[in-house]
């Protein structure tokens, strides 16, 4: 690499490095002024606040790159601009594209180790912040699906509960299903399933199991009895924020397991692991719009420029969470909607490309 690469290069890594020591501290700081309340109410060790503000910054960063990335470009390209550096450059004989070549090996980089935040580092780091948030700060609210839990538990028995209760372990309107090919072999049901942790049993009230004959069926009753199912209460239904938890392998393996049980959040965990690879490669994009936003020197300065990259990069984000509720809470492809933001965008960089060479 020659001596306007590494030039191009230090600014960019450093210009993005210093962006994120600075607005983490901020973001760090008014997440405390928020909750300093709840944390002194609900005397949280001081460990688990440090803990909490560590898998923070890991988490902030991972939500927010693109932001800091794209503005981040703008800035030190502006300066570029406004020194009259770029004209120099590519008065020299070098092209527009040549210049780009830094950018991208940039890009490069940025997009690798966003892969590996993405990939491993974050899941570990949404896990403690979101379960530290619903241990200290938001008591007693639920954060699992509670209404209508239809399961395939394996390849030969449904399970259906009408209310699930998490926090006494119990659920309500219970059915088990088991097949054997097509045909329903025998079916047990009650009015309410508890869980016994002492022994991993199960207590089920006004219970009834139907035995279908070739010829008519044998209906067995007892108003409770104390048995063992094959299933862990736990796997009736998962915390709504289970995928976020878990590295790329564990969450596909996941999500194969929840479409065999019939889950009705499959599209919400299908964004969370197409993310995981659009976010890094929108670094691609939203550098080469950057560029060619800030690569001109404008009579407005700097603050045009700045003020134009906030607002596409704002854009930019909502795009990507309306897209994602959108494909979450209906039959919208989650693969389509996770990567229409890049499709967009991806055009608008190749337009202002063309036009910024011009």
């Amino acid at each position: 690499m020659k001596i306007l690469d590494w030039y191009i290069l230090k600014r960019y890594l450093g210009t993005f490095g210093t962006m994120l020591l600075m607005f983490i501290p901020i973001g760090i700081i008014v997440d405390l002024a928020e909750k300093i309340d709840k944390i002194l109410a609900n005397e949280v060790p001081f460990m688990e606040v440090a803990r909490y503000y560590l898998d923070f910054t890991i988490y902030f960063a991972n939500l927010l790159f693109p932001l800091f990335l794209f503005l981040s470009v703008i800035w030190f390209t502006s300066k570029l601009a406004q020194n009259t550096e770029i004209i120099a450059f590519l008065s020299s004989g070098v092209s527009f594209w040549r210049f780009l070549r830094p950018y991208i090996v940039g890009a490069t980089i940025v997009c690798f180790g966003a892969l590996i935040l993405a990939m491993f580092l974050a899941p570990g780091a949404s896990k403690g912040f979101n379960e530290f948030k619903y241990q200290y700060l938001k008591r007693g609210r639920e954060v699992q699906e509670t209404s209508d839990i239809y399961r395939q538990i394996n390849p030969n028995e449904y399970i259906y509960a009408s209310h699930y209760q998490p926090r006494t372990n119990s659920a309500r309107n219970f059915t088990l299903e088991h097949f054997e090919g097509n045909e329903l072999k025998f079916k047990i049901s009650a009015t309410r399933l508890q869980y016994n942790q002492e022994d991993s049993t199960y207590t089920l009230s006004n219970y009834t199991k139907r035995i279908i004959g070739e010829f008519e069926d044998e209906i067995i009753t007892e108003q409770r009895l104390d048995t063992v199912m094959p299933f862990e209460f736990e796997d009736l239904t998962p915390v709504i924020y289970i995928a976020e938890t878990l590295n790329y392998r564990e969450l596909q393996e996941f999500i194969d397991q929840e479409i065999r049980r019939g889950s009705g959040n499959i599209n919400r965990y299908k964004v969370v692991a197409y993310k995981r690879w659009s976010i890094p490669v929108s670094a691609y994009i939203l550098t080469i719009i950057a560029v060619a936003v800030s690569s001109m020197k404008r009579r407005g300065g700097m603050g045009v420029n700045l003020a134009v990259g906030i607002a596409l990069a704002f854009l930019f984000i909502f795009m990507d969470k309306v897209f994602g509720t959108i494909a979450e809470q209906s039959t919208f492809s989650p693969l389509l909607a996770v990567w229409t933001p890049n499709i967009i965008f991806g055009i608008l960089a190749i337009y202002l490309l063309y036009n910024a060479k011009r």
